[in-house]
């Protein structure tokens, strides 16, 4: 990908979830996704199942799933227009 020079690129991130039993991951923004990330990766190690609920910004406005039911987390930054 070429950058130009002069214009700083912006970029958002993306927490992307991956649950058991679901064809598709869940893609979810949120004001400070690096804590989340964080938040979910501690509950991933947790052999304690714990109810997680999130409320995102943007088509996905809240979420619900247990946290046993986590097979793979990552943090994607993406650039945005």
């Amino acid at each position: 990908m070429v950058q130009q020079f002069g214009t700083p690129q912006k970029t958002r991130y993306a927490v992307i979830l991956f649950l058991k039993g679901s064809a598709t991951p869940l893609v979810m923004y949120f004001d400070n996704p690096q804590a989340v990330y964080s938040e979910l990766k501690q509950l991933m190690k947790s052999p304690t199942p714990v109810l997680v609920e999130k409320e995102p910004i943007g088509p996905i406005k809240k979420v619900c799933f247990v946290s046993t039911q986590i097979a793979g987390l990552v943090l994607q930054e993406e650039p945005c227009a």
